[in-house]
């Protein structure tokens, strides 16, 4: 599809109206535990309104319609002649999620098709009152009823103000022009309700007033015997136009203020002239001596205050540039890479001072060192994006489970604002959706359950993130039913997953990870929701993908606690560098738990593996390089060796190196055409003393060699 329009305009749709939906989701489902929102209502009023208007000028017919639907019953809302109930929000949400699919279409260059005439029919029978509509307080009055008193509509929010300026002088004026002009406003003029602005017509009633009919504070005319000196005669340059120009306005001010009806006559004493009014505003203005009662300049030095006010006025009012820039992802994926060749020519030079006892190379390499990790740090910060462009799709889901499956729940989420890179915002969303479903379905029991069993009918369900060091940890947690790890070890057993005799000693802790296994599942009956044995496998699945962890645990009648830890970014990585037959190779630092040399000579074999005692558990052992190592295959083994114990989803396992060399950051790089594709490898890098490491890719390197 090719729309007729720039693609620049496009694009800005596509961002602008992505936005709005995805607040829209979020809006909604607020509105229906706090119906009575106004300022709510008239959100969503005008986030139909605005992606119907950008839809419109892309002749995007199909969301202008549905879109204008929902925009009219959305008037009514919010003109109190409906009330929110939940067959209407679920009328509202279906329509909500058209205009999504209508969305992902446009994006993916297709025209959209128009919302089934089912839902834009009970849109519109909601809209009129029926299909079950609730009528509101204002729906029996002949004309669209206004806003009660208790909830009045909302006004257009104040500009911000310097806090040096003297605003509160300004504002006295425009209620002096506002006092000035009521006589017009009797006399049928439109007010514009409460608002404190002044209309046109109530200015050049307020001019009239002043000046005679067709008078202007310029215009030249006979001046009372008794009045002050005017002002010299100032030339319009309006050319006819009705906007009063800044001239006039400063001789009005000058005008209002010779006859004591300006900002500061509040302010001033009766007996004293015009001319003797100091020309700034204080708290507690002390009288100047009064100047010779013939001196022209005094209507100037009168005026000055009230312009000099309102020239600041304006100035404070004016609107604040700019502070965002639009910038294309792909531009910021480069920078990253280019930056990422910085921190490997940084690490070089940092391991080469080392060796040159040169102080003054050092304090320069101290300093390069520095403005690149902070460089670093800075261009991280452009790729991040908050949670809560993941988090922000759960109180809809919460929703639609809860009225799905008759049960009453409450959703809880922390920590919207952590950052973490773009790649993982999206790559997260999946993981945690089978989660929190997981969550409502397995953990919350039904109402009366619940009840009998002490606990609040509504269950609640916790989704937090906060930032940990260089890891993000994720927490998903119901106070529901909990997990029995008896239950599940016999399931297990019953299931040909395990023996009775290994099920028996797995632990409580090891019972709850089999929910991770492929085809396990708790649920006796298959659903739309879950039954199939595939979402935590997903899970898992994902979750080490990113180089992240997950923990579970669980009380019976308490709840469930599942923890993810994933790397603030995929971009940059922290390893642990090891050797084996000379060659360097980096272990992703996420995974690694501890390090220690063991005597191998005093190895176990379990089920036909060696392993290794630790802690008293059995951890499966193996040598490294007789995985990575061409012709390393059946190398002896040493009798003292270097062993990394690792974490891989709910694994762990131990790895025998030959040396340690350290910690080092790490830029990832793809794979040569000669290496793409290897097991157990995910990219390569260069360390800083210049060889070029392969990054193992832990979870497939297992999956292909391990034998368990």
């Amino acid at each position: 599809m090719s729309f007729d329009v720039d693609q620049e305009i496009l694009e800005d749709f596509l961002v602008e109206a992505g936005e709005i939906l995805e607040q829209l989701s979020e809006q909604l489902v607020d509105l229906e535990q706090r119906p009575d929102d106004r300022d709510l209502l008239n959100a969503i009023f005008r986030g139909f309104h605005t992606v119907k208007g950008g839809a419109g000028f892309l002749q995007l017919e199909a969301m202008v319609e549905c879109c204008h639907k929902a925009e009219n019953l959305f008037d009514q809302l919010r003109n109190g002649e409906l009330v929110v109930t939940s067959d209407l929000m679920d009328v509202v949400l279906q329509a909500l999620d058209a205009v999504n699919n209508m969305f992902e279409s446009v994006r993916n260059g297709i025209e959209p098709e128009h919302a089934p005439d089912a839902l834009l029919q009970r849109l519109i029978d909601f809209a009129e009152g029926r299909g079950g509509a609730v009528p509101g307080p204002g729906a029996s009055a002949p004309a669209p009823a206004p806003a009660p008193a208790a909830e009045p509509a909302p006004e257009p929010e104040p500009l911000p103000s310097n806090p040096n300026t003297p605003n509160d002088d300004f504002e006295s004026l425009l209620g002096d022009l506002a006092g000035a002009s009521q006589s017009a406003a009797d006399t049928g003029g439109d007010t514009g309700g409460d608002s404190d602005l002044i209309t046109e017509d109530e200015f050049e009633a307020l001019l009239d007033d002043l000046h005679g009919p067709g008078g202007a504070p310029g215009a030249e005319k006979k001046a009372p015997a008794s009045a002050a000196p005017a002002p010299a005669a100032v030339e319009s340059s309006g050319g006819g136009d009705d906007l009063i120009t800044d001239d006039e306005f400063e001789d009005l001010l000058d005008q209002l203020q010779s006859e004591g009806r300006g900002a500061f006559a509040h302010t001033q004493p009766a007996a004293k002239p015009a001319a003797a009014q100091p020309s700034q505003p204080v708290a507690a203005p002390t009288p100047a001596p009064a100047p010779e009662p013939a001196q022209p300049a005094a209507p100037a030095v009168s005026a000055s205050a009230p312009a000099s006010g309102a020239a600041r006025g304006a100035a404070a009012q004016k609107p604040a540039p700019e502070s965002n820039v639009r910038v294309d992802t792909r531009l910021l994926d480069k920078i990253m890479n280019m930056v990422g060749e910085l921190v490997l020519v940084r690490n070089r030079l940092v391991r080469l001072g080392v060796t040159h006892e040169d102080e003054e190379m050092g304090k320069a390499l101290g300093t390069l060192d520095m403005v690149t990790a902070d460089l670093q740090t800075s261009v991280m910060k452009t790729r991040m994006q908050p949670v809560k462009k993941v988090f922000g799709r759960f109180p809809r889901l919460i929703r639609d489970l809860s009225r799905n499956l008759k049960k009453e729940v409450r959703l809880e989420l922390r920590g919207e604002e952590t950052d973490l890179d773009k790649n993982l915002v999206e790559a997260l969303a999946d993981p945690l959706i089978h989660l929190v479903r997981n969550a409502v379905d397995h953990g919350i029991e039904a109402p009366e359950e619940r009840a009998k069993a002490g606990k609040p009918r509504e269950g609640h369900v916790l989704l937090s993130a906060e930032q940990e060091g260089d890891h993000i940890l994720l927490i998903i947690q119901d106070d529901g039913a909990g997990m029995d790890p008896e239950k599940l070890r016999s399931l297990a057993v019953k299931r040909g997953m395990l023996d009775a005799e290994s099920a028996r000693r797995l632990t409580d802790q090891e019972c709850f990870n089999l929910i991770f296994q492929a085809g396990f599942s708790t649920k006796t009956e298959v659903s739309d929701v879950s039954g199939r044995g595939v979402g935590m496998d997903v899970v898992k699945t994902k979750i080490t993908q990113l180089n992240g962890t997950l923990s579970i645990d669980s009380v019976i009648g308490q709840g469930t606690r599942i923890a993810i830890q994933v790397p603030l970014t995929l971009a940059i990585m922290p390893t642990l560098m090891v050797i084996l037959e000379g060659q360097a190779f980096a272990l992703p630092l996420v995974n690694v738990n501890e390090i220690f040399n063991l005597d191998l000579t005093k190895t176990n074999i379990v089920d036909g593996q060696q392993a290794i005692i630790v802690r008293d558990q059995a951890l499966p052992l193996f040598h490294l390089k007789r995985w990575l190592v061409n012709g390393q295959e059946s190398a002896p083994l040493p009798e003292q060796g270097h062993v990394v114990i690792v974490t891989v989803g709910t694994t762990r396992v131990g790895f025998v190196v030959d040396q340690l060399v350290g910690q080092e950051e790490v830029v990832i790089k793809p794979l040569g055409t000669i290496l793409h594709g290897t097991p157990g490898l995910s990219g390569a890098t260069i360390t800083g003393d210049g060889r070029i490491a392969l990054i193992i890719d832990i979870p497939n390197l297992l999956k292909h060699y391990a034998q368990t």
